[in-house]
């Protein structure tokens, strides 16, 4: 019975969570008729979101570009079909590396410090200041931080894109020996749409979840400065996780069979 009572509890645990976060999404929906007169607070927030995490993306977007090009490359060149990399390269950016990479430096970088904020604001009953004096907590803390990454996420995920191609190019050229010319002749020749705009979904279900998680762990917090650090823990793990598992799901409806 031990063992049938844990999973109970575990199940139960995931259900109350699940629920929690789809009803603070909820919520936050509710509260977008007040975006102009938060739009102070937004611009703050897209600020840190997007242009502070533009250092990080460069460098982990053209590496990851490189990285896939050296890879690749080799391989193609036991088959001679080293001609094709420009269209691996740009559809693996496109389609996986560019969002998934975008929204993992996102998570541990603008979900953390959101999961911190919110958490920090939790012990220290400000949120419950802010309930005292009729200040919606989720309109001027959760809804501004989902509008500023709803927006700059898509913005970082093409930025990405392109620095990652532009990286791919360069090994191709000095590594595999294949012209830019080449290289962007078969990215633009066989990668359509479908893949750019797979990436732009995959990125905005992925600033949701983020933001969602984040702030929803951070509202949660209890017990100070430890369940703060719990917070931060748990809102970072979960986000990764889910933005695996929503990876799998999009890519499964946009390209499975």
């Amino acid at each position: 019975m031990s063992y049938i009572e844990k999973l109970g509890r575990g199940l139960f645990s995931i259900s109350q969570k699940s629920g929690e976060v789809i009803f603070l999404f909820l919520n936050t929906l509710l509260q977008t008729p007040f975006i102009i007169s938060k739009r102070k607070i937004i611009i703050k927030q897209m600020v840190f979101c997007g242009i502070e995490t533009i250092p990080v993306a460069i460098i982990v977007a053209i590496f990851s570009g490189m990285v896939i090009a050296l890879q690749t490359g080799k391989e193609l060149m036991k088959f001679q079909l080293q001609s094709q990399l420009g269209i691996v390269v740009a559809a693996s950016m496109l389609r996986e590396m560019g969002p998934v990479m975008t929204a993992i430096i996102v998570a541990g970088r603008v979900g953390a410090a959101m999961a911190a904020e919110l958490g920090t604001m939790k012990v220290s009953e400000e949120i419950d200041a802010l309930t005292v004096m009729e200040i919606n907590p989720v309109r001027f803390l959760v809804m501004p931080r989902l509008v500023a990454l709803l927006i700059m996420q898509p913005v970082l995920t093409i930025f990405s894109d392109i620095i990652g191609i532009a990286g791919g190019a360069v090994v191709s050229k000095y590594k595999i020996g294949i012209s830019y010319q080449r290289f962007y002749n078969g990215a633009v020749d066989f990668v359509d749409l479908g893949d750019f705009y797979t990436g732009l979904v995959k990125s905005i279900v992925f600033a949701i979840l983020i933001v969602v998680i984040s702030c929803s762990e951070g509202l949660q917090a209890e017990y100070g400065s430890e369940g703060v650090g719990k917070a931060i823990t748990r809102s970072v793990v979960l986000s990764f996780l889910f933005i695996l598992i929503f990876d799998y799901f999009i890519t499964y409806f946009f390209f499975g069979v």
